[in-house]
């Protein structure tokens, strides 16, 4: 713990307030990339809040793409966007379809295929499909229009 960080949380809110903590030692290189932060139940300690109050923290970093939760492991600190050595199917198809955005296969403006092309080309689940597609919508790489399917958006700094 930094000397200037106080031991309490307090004021409204502290859910963000344990975010910017992880977040800060996550940018000082106390928790490098690839490495596991603390599970919840040590965070409910260190910092005196239920088990909800330290998830929704953890779910702040989840959602900027700080750390992955990974089943059976626990979160972890991304690495430049790739997850060290193991990836997970949704991680594999994501991957797979980022690369062909990147590459122009799939152009801007272009409908994605559909979620049971996707099922079917890579033999997962319909879930393991969704999850994959979430990711790259939080990137900014994909966008939904309810009735009409996901679309490739134009890549941040591209213009069409």
């Amino acid at each position: 713990m930094a000397p200037e960080e106080s031991k309490w949380l307090t004021g409204g809110l502290v859910y963000p307030q344990i975010a910017a903590r992880l977040r800060a030692r996550i940018a000082t290189g106390d928790y490098p990339p690839g490495s596991l932060l603390p599970s919840e139940a040590a965070l409910v300690a260190e910092f005196r809040v239920s088990r909800t109050t330290a998830r929704r923290g953890l779910a702040v970093l989840e959602s900027e793409g700080l750390i992955i939760a990974m089943p059976g492991k626990g979160r972890v600190v991304r690495d430049d966007g790739s997850m060290l050595g193991a990836s997970y199917r949704y991680q594999t198809i994501a991957h797979d379809l980022r690369e062909q955005i990147r590459a122009g296969t799939l152009a801007v403006g272009t409908t994605l295929p559909s979620e049971r092309a996707l099922r079917q080309r890579h033999r997962a689940s319909r879930n393991t499909v969704r999850q994959a597609l979430a990711e790259l919508e939080r990137e900014g790489l994909i966008t939904t229009e309810h009735g009409k399917g996901r679309f490739v958006r134009p890549i941040q700094g591209e213009t069409s």
